[in-house]
């Protein structure tokens, strides 16, 4: 397994669940991680998010910080797309 290069793309789509009540506070933690950008919420409490490496974090550092934050029940990663610099 090589080392990651300075222009590698990797992004991954992360589904987390939390409970209504706390939905935007979660918001809140996922907007201060590096990498991490919310798309849409829905009423039940999804959040749908998409995490990159950053130059301060790779994606799986985000995505197991994800799981810290208080209120998060579970996130989930359902894609994932990596491409190696040319």
């Amino acid at each position: 397994m090589g080392q990651k290069q300075a222009n590698d793309f990797n992004v991954c789509g992360v589904l987390v669940n939390a409970r209504t009540e706390n939905v935007a506070a979660v918001e809140a933690g996922l907007a201060e991680l590096p990498g991490v950008e919310i798309h849409d919420h829905t009423d039940n409490g999804n959040i749908i998010v998409t995490v990159e490496d950053t130059d301060q974090s790779s994606a799986s550092d985000s995505l197991l910080a994800i799981h810290q934050i208080a209120g998060v029940l579970s996130a989930s990663l359902v894609y994932h797309q990596f491409e190696p610099a040319q």
